[in-house]
């Protein structure tokens, strides 16, 4: 009885796999993945860590002309900005929109602030709120 050969006959197909490039290959996409993580964290934390101004409304009360907003503000002590109001009317077009501006050593602030309309506004909307 012969012996039977496990091995693929020389040069049928292909060359066998280097396992030096397949190391290379496996750094390779190592450091592009740890470079792309680096740089996901990297934008989160810019977004989350360096916003130094943010509000919610409390309250909205609707006038013929006007929406007083109950805003509360909170910031980092002495930084500045201005956050962004809105008042849709009942159809959904917009009948107001204003920018108001928080100075000031607090960290918190209580504010009613009057947000002008065109017509009868039926919501109030923060849209964001910007440091300078």
């Amino acid at each position: 009885m012969s012996t039977v050969s496990t091995r693929p006959p020389e040069g049928r197909y292909g060359r066998s796999s280097d396992a030096r490039a397949d190391r290379t290959l496996k750094v390779v996409g190592g450091v592009l993945g740890a470079f792309l993580l680096a740089l996901v964290g990297y934008f989160g934390w810019h977004y989350v860590g360096q916003n130094k101004i943010s509000a919610e409304v409390i309250e909205f009360d609707v006038r013929k002309d006007a929406v007083d907003v109950h805003l509360e503000v909170r910031k980092d002590a002495g930084a500045s900005g201005y956050c962004t109001l809105r008042s849709q009317a009942r159809s959904g077009a917009e009948v107001g929109r204003a920018d108001f501006r928080f100075d000031g050593d607090g960290t918190r602030i209580d504010k009613v602030v009057t947000l002008r309309t065109t017509a009868r506004g039926t919501t109030a909307e923060l849209l964001g709120c910007h440091a300078d």
